[in-house]
């Protein structure tokens, strides 16, 4: 869940083309793992994968990751992709292509397994983000001069009330998913471009 809103809704997408995933107490305490929530990002980002596969992506054992897709099976959150197996070999593939949650309802929930499990969540995407940007600025002179020019890293300060920052996220994802599809996928020199929104209050004093 490597996106976030101030709600925060990772992936939020209005329309229908795309499977989104409601979050519940019971998804939510399956995929609070550091190893589950990285299967479950390759899973969306590079497609249907074996557990070896993957293995070898994240720098873990197949038997690790084996075992922790099968847990993230249990509670729907991936499947079997049998018609790219072959033998006994097994592939796994995500159920959605995203996932939407409100954390404000898991903070107040009267189990502290998934109040926990949510700052879990939230403080692993944010590590997630951080490292994402980090291995874009160690690549950056790799890639085209186009693309060393188009890239963004910056942040404002502005006074907002609850309601309006609200808005502002709202508005901002409706900027981004307008360019959804717009580009074709063998388009040169095109490159899936990731789009981080941060947007909290910060005390004055």
């Amino acid at each position: 869940m490597p996106e976030n809103e101030s709600d925060p809704r990772p992936y939020r997408h209005d329309g229908t083309d795309r499977r989104i995933h409601n979050v519940d107490a019971r998804t939510l305490r399956a995929v609070a793992h550091p190893l589950r929530l990285r299967l479950l990002n390759a899973l969306r980002e590079f497609g249907p994968a074996t557990a070896s596969g993957l293995g070898e992506r994240l720098g873990e054992s197949s038997g690790a990751t084996s075992y922790h897709l099968r847990q993230m099976a249990e509670a729907g959150l991936v499947e079997d992709a049998p018609e790219l197996g072959k033998g006994r070999e097994r592939w796994w593939r995500s159920v959605h292509d995203g996932s939407i949650f409100e954390s404000s309802t898991f903070r107040q929930h009267a189990d502290p397994a998934v109040r926990g499990a949510i700052d879990f969540v939230l403080h692993e995407t944010a590590t997630s983000h951080a490292e994402e940007l980090n291995a874009w600025l160690g690549t950056v002179g790799d890639w085209s001069d186009a693309w060393q020019r188009s890239w963004d890293m910056s942040d404002f300060k502005i006074r907002l009330t609850p309601e309006l920052a609200m808005e502002l996220s709202r508005k901002m994802h409706e900027l981004v998913e307008s360019y959804r599809d717009t580009v074709p996928e063998d388009t040169e020199d095109s490159a899936v471009v990731r789009t981080h929104l941060h947007l909290f209050p910060r005390r004055s004093e």
